[in-house]
């Protein structure tokens, strides 16, 4: 049987492009690069609590950073959930929030499926998953060897999935999707986890694309290939800088852009962006001012990708 592309040795490669960095990359990046001055703390404006939606409906209430909590098929579905001061295995270091999460986990609709698309402290947070098991229990799915992580939050029998894999959930039909990223919890374990996005289907025809973590690559066209129809899909727009380091596994501002036509969404909110200070060295306010730029240079209308404030939600119609 022929091995993926993806399936290393040991672990999972990238396979359009298989640069890694080194800690000797890393100590290049300290060395050579000033981050720009994030702010100490910003207070956003309050939203509304995001409401229970139909089927029918799509909505995507924006957390911060890469968290959603998406409700399609009249599920609720939270994506990637860190309600953490830091994304760090350090409760004392790393990087830390310069706002608060948009809502309040208590004060969310309900949880009926968990994602988690990679092992990155950013995206998969034990605190957090361990509160989302004690208020609702949801099934989870992430990708292949990292059910043992969300175990150590007390959430057995995670289905883990392959690129191109899906799995029938809470009455949804959820694929992982290929992106171009790493994984690491540890200076041991990089990339014997695998990463990816999804694509959550529901049975009237809405269909949501989450990217999570991913650099620009030939996955996007075919995702769209596959997906021929995605409503709405959830794009990375920030921490690209320096692009040295970060261009294998973060998109910028104008790749993003790229990413949203060539999977052919109908609709795309901006994310991974204006959260945690020490992630990435751009100015907090350039990923949305650089995606404004990026879609006025590719003839992208304003409303077709958008960025959301913090703890807002977007509602559209599903499969319209």
């Amino acid at each position: 049987m022929t091995r993926p592309a993806h399936h290393a040795a040991q672990g999972f490669r990238n396979p359009h492009d298989p640069t890694t960095r080194t800690l000797r990359d890393v100590w290049r990046w300290r060395r050579t690069t000033t981050p720009a001055p994030w702010p100490a703390w910003i207070e956003d404006p309050p939203q509304p609590v995001p409401p229970r939606i139909a089927a029918g409906r799509i909505a995507a209430t924006f957390i911060g950073h890469a968290s959603f909590l998406v409700q399609i098929g009249g599920r609720r579905v939270l994506l990637d959930p860190v309600w953490s001061m830091r994304a760090s295995p350090l409760a004392f270091a790393g990087p830390k929030r310069v706002r608060a999460p948009g809502q309040r986990l208590e004060d969310l609709p309900g949880c009926d499926l968990l994602l988690v698309s990679h092992n990155h402290y950013d995206h998969l947070d034990l605190p957090t998953l361990r509160a989302v098991r004690r208020r609702w229990a949801p099934p989870a799915v992430t990708g292949l060897d990292n059910a043992r992580h969300l175990a150590k939050a007390g959430i057995h029998g995670a289905r883990e999935l392959d690129w191109w894999e899906h799995a029938e959930v809470a009455g949804l039909r959820v694929t992982y999707v290929p992106a171009q990223h790493f994984s690491a919890r540890t200076p041991w374990d990089r990339n014997r986890s695998l990463w990816g996005g999804f694509v959550i289907e529901a049975p009237d025809g809405g269909t949501v694309y989450f990217a999570a973590d991913s650099g620009w690559c030939p996955h996007f066209a075919e995702i769209g290939r596959r997906f021929p129809r995605i409503d709405l899909a959830l794009i990375p727009i920030g921490a690209y800088a320096p692009r040295f380091f970060m261009q294998t596994q973060h998109m910028d501002p104008a790749e993003a852009v790229m990413a949203h036509r060539a999977v052919g969404a109908q609709r795309s909110i901006g994310m991974h962006f204006g959260t945690f200070a020490g992630l990435t060295d751009e100015p907090i306010e350039e990923p949305e001012a650089g995606l404004a730029a990026a879609r006025a240079a590719q003839d992208v209308a304003p409303e077709a990708f958008v960025t959301l404030p913090f703890g807002a939600t977007l509602e559209i119609a599903a499969g319209g």
